[in-house]
């Protein structure tokens, strides 16, 4: 019932002011009309900036579960006294977390070789931050390959250490 009195009220507005009133009702309305079809009804201007933001989205994740893969990475091999088991699911977590953002979307596999240092400086600052390790302790350049770093089995030989 309610449904329905929200796509009867979708016909009184305009797409542009459905799309800033209902989100949700303004996405439901477009794939409809794309099912059925109804090209010529769909609010371009407003799908192609949602689409345009999916992929900004989808690099925005990339880039931020590199950057905690990356900072953790660092506390693990800078503060081994320190090691625990959170480190280590952190860092299979963010490793998981890129592997299936690769799955999805393998275009985006060329951007991690683009984003690989900015990240890494990024995740310096946020591991100088979080373990009072001063920045410059760290090497300029990362110690990780980005192979090393996205490699899911790298714990094999830390266990053993252990």
């Amino acid at each position: 019932m309610i449904e329905r009195k929200l796509v009867m009220d979708h016909s009184i507005a305009t797409e542009d002011n459905l799309y800033e009133q209902d989100f949700c009702l303004w996405i439901k309305a477009t794939a409809q009309q794309l099912k059925a079809g109804k090209f010529n009804q769909i609010d371009i201007p407003n799908l192609v900036e949602q689409i345009e933001s999916m992929g900004r989205s989808e690099k925005r994740e990339l880039k931020n579960c590199l950057i905690v893969l990356l900072m953790n990475l660092l506390k693990w091999e800078y503060q081994p006294e320190k090691r625990s088991q959170s480190w280590r699911s952190t860092i299979a977590e963010q490793r998981i977390c890129i592997e299936g953002l690769l799955e999805d979307s393998p275009s985006l596999q060329p951007l991690i070789l683009e984003l690989f240092d900015n990240c890494y400086e990024k995740a310096c600052q946020k591991a100088a931050d979080e373990t009072g390790i001063k920045l410059n302790f760290f090497p300029k350049e990362s110690p990780f390959s980005i192979e090393e770093a996205l490699k899911l089995s790298c714990f094999d030989e830390v266990k053993a250490e252990q």
